[in-house]
C-alpha cells in the first residue's frame, strides 16, 4: 500500500495555505535572541539590588526592566508582534487606561489630603 497522498487544494487556494504555514513558523534564532535579552535584563535587575541603589532610582530601574521584559515576552512568546493591530490595541489599551486612571486617583488623593490637612490640621 502506498502511503504517499496528494493533498487536495483547499477552497481558499494554495496561496492561503502557504501564507498560513509561513506565518506560523519563526526562526529559532529569534527566540534565542529574546531569551538572551531577557537574561541580560534580569541581570540588570539583579544588579540594581547588588549595587544598593535606593529611593526613586531603584524603583524606576526595577520597573523599567520589568516592563521591558514583559514587553518582550508578550511581543515574541505570545506572538503579539504578528497579530493584527486591532487585537494588539484591544489587549494593550485597557491596562494603559487603568494606569492613567490610577495616576488620576493618586493626584486626587494628594489634593484631598492637602485640603484636609489645611482645614482640619495635621491631626484631623
Amino acid at each position: 500500500m502506498n502511503q504517499t497522498t496528494a493533498h487536495a487544494p483547499t477552497a481558499a487556494g494554495p496561496a492561503s495555505t502557504e501564507a498560513h504555514a509561513e506565518g506560523q513558523h519563526h526562526p529559532i534564532k529569534l527566540y534565542l535572541v529574546v531569551w538572551g535579552w531577557l537574561f541580560v535584563l534580569s541581570l540588570f535587575s539583579y544588579l540594581v539590588d547588588y549595587f544598593h541603589f535606593q529611593g526613586y532610582l531603584r524603583w524606576s530601574l526595577i520597573l523599567i526592566f520589568m516592563m521591558l521584559k514583559a514587553g518582550l515576552i508578550v511581543a515574541v512568546f505570545m506572538h503579539m508582534a504578528w497579530e493584527r493591530l486591532a487585537l494588539t490595541y484591544a489587549i494593550l489599551l485597557p491596562p494603559l487606561a487603568v494606569l492613567v486612571f490610577v495616576a488620576l486617583m493618586v493626584a486626587e488623593s494628594n489634593h484631598t489630603l492637602l485640603t484636609r490637612m489645611m482645614f482640619l490640621g495635621p491631626d484631623g
